[in-house]
């Protein structure tokens, strides 16, 4: 098995809160991230593609095609955007790295078969800081 990775990156800006909290309860749990005013990071996705190469390319995927879908489906929605506020599907959910991943994930499954048919969607890693991550295998 050949795992194949591509990694992109994108900016945006959320707030952690939850409304069925208080205020305060939203800075207790979340502190900082609660900020009403919101706040950014520089977040690095990299998605892997694990399967086995096309015997006619040799490739288990095109990188330059993941890269375009990637960008197409996922980062060209999200970068220099309010995760709250400007992103369709994460309307109505909580704009953790943890759902985000899922959702990134759900995209990105739905449109893998159109640039491979050897290759299987395997993980997604999404750092929002350099030293914090959060890695979803789909299940």
């Amino acid at each position: 098995m050949i795992y194949v990775s591509r990694k992109e990156h994108f900016n945006a800006a959320h707030k952690l809160y939850n409304p069925a909290w208080t205020p305060e309860k939203n800075v207790e749990v979340f502190g900082p991230c609660a900020n009403e005013n919101w706040h950014g990071h520089n977040f690095d996705l990299i998605v892997t593609i694990k399967g086995k190469p096309d015997p006619l390319t040799g490739f288990v995927v095109d990188l330059k095609k993941l890269s375009n879908l990637i960008r197409q489906e996922v980062i060209d929605k999200l970068d220099h955007k309010n995760l709250n506020l400007d992103v369709e599907f994460m309307k109505g959910k909580l704009a953790s790295c943890e759902t985000l991943v899922v959702e990134i994930w759900k995209i990105l499954a739905a449109h893998l078969p159109s640039v491979t048919g050897y290759g299987q969607l395997h993980s997604i890693r999404l750092y929002e800081t350099p030293r914090n991550y959060v890695e979803y295998f789909g299940e």
